[in-house]
């Protein structure tokens, strides 16, 4: 039996970037992966935008919540994927880290937070890629 891989995004207020990245790997990852989200500093909403833009493909952000990042949650991931959080993030042995520079959509319009959205998805597919591809200890 194969473990399911944990992936956190992080970025400061949680309302933007990483709710993006978390819905739109937990759509096409259709359960193979366990995914969070979190931030640094979090908002107390989603960004309108984002709830916009996510809704174009379908996917309702409304009911989500900015979370608080916390030392669990970096612990429990085997992948952390910061977005512009800075040094917020602990650091442990045996976890990949990846940061992604990213626009923040924090107010900007739609369009501009349609291109993250798109960049953001484009990277997700290519992240989901990798995941696929690297046997888990479970494996070898």
């Amino acid at each position: 039996m194969t473990r399911t891989p944990e992936v956190l995004f992080v970025c400061v207020h949680n309302a933007g970037r990483s709710q993006m990245a978390a819905a739109l790997l937990q759509h096409h990852a259709r359960g193979e992966v366990a995914v969070r989200s979190a931030g640094s500093a979090p908002a107390e909403t989603i960004n309108p935008a984002v709830l916009t833009v996510m809704g174009e493909l379908g996917i309702d952000l409304s009911n989500e919540i900015p979370t608080k990042l916390t030392t669990d949650a970096v612990e429990a991931a085997d992948v952390v994927i910061t977005m512009g959080c800075g040094d917020a993030c602990p650091v442990f042995p045996g976890k990949r880290y990846l940061d992604w520079e990213l626009a923040d959509p924090a107010g900007k319009g739609v369009d501009e937070v349609r291109t993250i959205r798109d960049e953001i998805a484009r990277r997700v597919r290519d992240l989901l890629t990798e995941l696929a591809a690297d046997p888990s200890e479970d494996d070898r």
